[in-house]
């Protein structure tokens, strides 16, 4: 077998060899739904009620800064019904306000509208944090593009959450978005 032969099929075995791993490496990460210790100790309406401050970036599929923003939060709850009200400066002085209408069903899971949401949002505890998935109205340079965000926030403590967004459209990943709540 020649040298040429040789690494032609060392290529295919180690495309097979990957390949058959594909699906353990997709069942490795975190799962909607799945319940862990950690996540159902964020508790959504407990942390998000009241003034929430949050500081964030945006970012292109590469990890280049597009944007840099402020958001500041008001949320109210009366019972299994809550109020979200976003305020969002940007750093080129951008202002942006989103109202979101949110409700705890009964299976512990939430449900959430918005004008600029299609339909309707969907999340709850989720492998150790807590996961909204929704489509949004994203205005970019005069066009409105439906982009799906996969919404992860994981509580570091009483005061600080770690939010990290996947933007998708057609299924390919378009940028990301990581923010830091934090209550006074």
């Amino acid at each position: 077998m020649n040298l040429t032969t040789r690494h032609a099929l060392w290529r295919f075995a180690r495309g097979v060899a990957l390949a058959a791993t594909m699906p353990l490496v997709a069942c490795a990460g975190p799962q909607p739904g799945e319940r862990t210790a950690e996540s159902v100790g964020f508790d959504f309406r407990h942390y998000f009620d009241g003034t929430v401050l949050g500081h964030g970036l945006v970012t292109d599929r590469g990890g280049t800064v597009l944007r840099r923003f402020v958001v500041t939060m008001e949320c109210k709850w009366s019972g299994d019904s809550g109020t979200l009200n976003e305020d969002f400066v940007y750093d080129d002085g951008e202002r942006q306000h989103r109202v979101w209408q949110v409700r705890l069903q009964p299976d512990g899971r939430y449900t959430a509208r918005a004008a600029d949401v299609v339909g309707e949002a969907s999340g709850g505890p989720a492998a150790g944090g807590f996961n909204w998935r929704y489509t949004l109205k994203l205005p970019v340079r005069g066009s409105v593009y439906e982009v799906q965000f996969d919404d992860w926030m994981y509580r570091i403590d009483e005061r600080i959450v770690i939010n990290k967004v996947v933007m998708t459209k057609f299924g390919i990943r378009v940028g990301e978005l990581t923010l830091s709540f934090s209550r006074p």
